[in-house]
């Protein structure tokens, strides 16, 4: 067990503008393993949810613990030095050279002035990703695709023992895609970071991720394991609403195939 959370209780208050709440988990309970962890689920299943209030974005009920430490009750600077978090976003306006962009998620290293060493690794990370090209344009005239593959950067250049990435691959073409996720294999095998990444896309998840986490539509947990024991027709019908056919590559990795929705029958 690398990260668990116990008994988590969340609503977003004022919910659509009312005077209600949405209740997204109630006595919610999980583990996550040791390696590349992605949460998978449905639209409005919580996976962004569970993220941020692993990283303690969050006013939740409950206790979530790093090992035998209580992230719960951590303060926020040693979050920080313990886990790096990517949300989904898109920054447009920036007057920053993608080197300046990156070097910024040093910030909790830097001094008065960037090292040497600061700026190897930020070349280093930059080179890993097939980015380092890139390293003297502005960020504002970047494709969607590379400034995330600059977020990444950004987050990777901190050194943290854990990474939260929320749906990683959007706005990346298919060997971006692959890229990235062979990449943060590498992450897991050579520089020893556990992951926990949100995806949409099961057949990635199947293909890369060493322990599959599924939320279903009610904020419950419906399985969790390696990918072949949770990618199954009956998983898919249940959780996706979707018929779908699974067959295995040569390595035993699922490789899912979309039929139909469930509605169409």
């Amino acid at each position: 067990m690398m990260l668990k959370v116990n008994n988590l209780n969340f609503s977003y208050k004022g919910y659509k503008k009312s005077k209600g709440s949405h209740k997204v988990f109630s006595g919610f309970s999980l583990e996550f393993a040791k390696g590349f962890n992605v949460i998978l689920g449905p639209n409005g299943a919580g996976k962004s949810t569970l993220i941020k209030a692993i990283f303690g974005l969050l006013d939740y009920e409950g206790e979530i613990f790093y090992g035998q430490e209580s992230l719960t009750a951590m303060c926020t600077e040693d979050k920080i030095k313990l886990m790096s978090y990517l949300p989904q976003m898109d920054v447009d306006l920036s007057t920053l050279t993608v080197l300046e962009m990156v070097i910024l998620g040093r910030l909790p290293e830097l001094s008065h002035k960037v090292s040497d060493e600061d700026l190897d690794i930020v070349m280093d990370t930059l080179r890993s990703l097939n980015i380092e090209h890139l390293a003297p344009r502005n960020f504002s005239e970047l494709s969607g695709g590379q400034k995330k593959l600059v977020f990444i950067a950004q987050t990777l250049v901190r050194n943290p023992k854990v990474l939260l990435l929320d749906e990683p691959v959007n706005s990346l073409d298919l060997q971006k895609q692959l890229e990235l996720c062979q990449l943060l294999q590498r992450v897991v095998a050579e520089q020893n970071v556990d992951l926990i990444v949100v995806l949409h896309d099961i057949n990635l998840a199947a293909r890369y991720a060493q322990h599959i986490v599924v939320v279903d539509g009610k904020g419950s947990l419906y399985s969790a394991g390696e990918p072949r024991e949770v990618i199954t027709a009956a998983m898919l019908q249940e959780v996706y609403g979707v018929i779908a056919n699974i067959t295995y590559d040569e390595q035993g990795v699922p490789i899912i195939a979309p039929v139909c929705s469930v509605r169409g029958i």
